[in-house]
């Protein structure tokens, strides 16, 4: 007697991005030779370390049913706050991190305050965050990048490798697995799947839907300021004008990944997915040389246009 697998409705997109990454990576690898080499992925990685933090914040904003258009602007504050403390302020980095980290969850959580007391849009309060955030920025650094090179407690960070991983890699790998931990292992994690599902169910129930909401976007500023200072790592430097639509790669990233717009379905390895799947696409130009960067662009856009139609289907399959 044959049993069938059969894949869950809530797995599907899953299946479907895991399908995408290995049929490009596979014809990438078989073009370009040295694509799948040892070095060129944990490059992928690296590279894609400041959008995959702000796409691990993102994932939890997405799964409560809400939106966060900030993470770019924040990311590009925290690189430059991290580059002032130690250039300007003579901060060890030690302490200069924790305050950058501090400075993003403190953005976030104001975010999550106005959203949930006074019940605004998120969309539009995010939207406003984005331009306090990057005006802020500029004002700091009067629109000049402060270079962070020869800094003696910050260049080990830079010089850091394991196994040919760097820091931004390394700590962009760890993000996603104790994202994944608190996501499934967790109650808040719990609660964010809760809340998106159905936010009055979840009231029904007694499950703390202020508290959790402004913790979710506390936890998107959290992520976001990590991947400043990943950012600041990678360049060496702090400059304002970094990450302008990053929070649009990294909500592409998030819905390619698998995960519902509508919030309460979803997937941090999905994320990690898609974030691999943005960067395999944007390293393509690369590679052929001639071929002009746009087409990047279009290629994300007709993939998001397909894993948007596809939860569509989903969620008429689920209703």
């Amino acid at each position: 007697m044959r049993t069938r697998l059969r894949i869950k409705p809530q797995h599907l997109s899953l299946v479907a991005t895991a399908a995408v990454f290995l049929l490009l990576y596979g014809a990438a690898a078989l073009r370009y030779p040295g694509f799948a080499s040892w070095f060129q992925t944990t490059e992928l990685i690296a590279t894609n370390a400041p959008l995959g933090l702000a796409a691990i914040g993102m994932t939890f904003v997405i799964l409560s049913g809400g939106i966060d258009l900030s993470v770019g602007a924040i990311i590009a504050l925290s690189s430059i706050l991290l580059a002032k403390c130690l250039v300007e302020w003579n901060l060890p980095v030690p302490l200069a991190i924790p305050m950058v980290l501090v400075g993003g969850i403190l953005f976030g959580t104001a975010s999550g305050v106005v959203i949930r007391w006074f019940r605004l849009p998120p969309f539009l309060v995010t939207l406003a965050a984005m331009f306090l955030a990057r005006g802020i920025a500029l004002v700091l650094t009067e629109e000049k990048r402060l270079s962070i090179a020869g800094h003696a407690t910050f260049d080990p960070l830079v010089d850091f490798l394991l196994f040919d991983f760097n820091l931004p890699a390394l700590i962009f790998i760890v993000g996603i697995v104790v994202a994944i931990g608190i996501a499934r292992y967790t109650r808040f994690g719990r609660n964010v799947y809760a809340i998106g599902g159905s936010e009055p169910s979840a009231l029904l129930m007694g499950l703390p839907v202020g508290r959790t909401t402004v913790m979710i976007y506390a936890l998107s500023g959290l992520c976001a300021a990590g991947g400043g200072i990943l950012y600041a790592i990678g360049s060496q430097s702090g400059d304002a004008s970094v990450a302008q639509l990053l929070e649009l790669d990294a909500i592409a990233a998030v819905v390619i990944g698998g995960t519902l717009l509508s919030g309460g379905v979803g997937s941090m390895g999905g994320t990690l997915l898609g974030v691999l799947i943005l960067g395999v696409i944007t390293v393509v130009p690369v590679y052929e040389g001639d071929l002009n960067s746009w087409w990047t662009k279009i290629a994300i856009g007709g993939l998001l246009l397909v894993f948007i139609v596809l939860q569509r289907l989903l969620q008429r399959q689920r209703h």
